[in-house]
């Protein structure tokens, strides 16, 4: 049986949270609540609820472009306590923005047979992007909550979620 997923993607206390080592502001708070909504709605409808979560090594590439975040096993790269992980749930932790790179993303998807994904999380303009590329570069249908998204910055998020809806072919809802 096909069934959608719900990817919910680096809502981490590095980004959401106001001491975080990233914090992404105010707009990361503000979608908080939707995606608890969410969460909930579509764990009604027996859909595959996946976190995609940021995890670092202290070394990472990355941190020649980003302050240090999200380091593994730190309290910055735990998902934050409003947006708890239950049985059943999976957790896939990435390197980098896509949640596809070096992961067991696609093979979970696979497995669980899932017809459509669901995004929300942050940031719009990085890993939200990516996945959501990566995701229609594979076939599967994308739906991208625009209440459900933030970015470090108003002007990316709006022209990711331009992008992601004209140039790759997401549902932007």
């Amino acid at each position: 049986m096909e069934k959608p997923a719900l990817i919910v993607a680096d809502m981490l206390r590095d980004f959401i949270e106001p001491d975080g080592a990233l914090y992404v502001g105010e707009a990361g708070l503000q979608i908080v609540p939707l995606i608890a909504q969410k969460i909930a709605e579509m764990r009604e409808q027996g859909a595959v609820i996946i976190f995609l979560c940021d995890a670092h090594e202290p070394d990472d590439r990355e941190f020649a472009r980003f302050p240090p975040h999200c380091v593994r096993h730190t309290p910055g790269a735990e998902i934050i306590p409003q947006l708890a992980v239950q049985p059943g749930d999976y957790r896939v932790e990435k390197t980098r923005f896509s949640g596809l790179y070096n992961t067991n993303l696609e093979d979970i998807l696979k497995r669980e047979q899932v017809s459509a994904v669901h995004l929300v999380g942050v940031c719009t303009s990085i890993c939200i992007m990516e996945t959501a590329s990566d995701l229609l570069d594979r076939d599967y249908p994308v739906i991208v909550y625009r209440q459900g998204v933030a970015d470090l910055n108003p002007q990316d998020h709006e022209w990711a979620l331009k992008r992601m809806a004209q140039i790759l072919g997401a549902q932007v809802v």
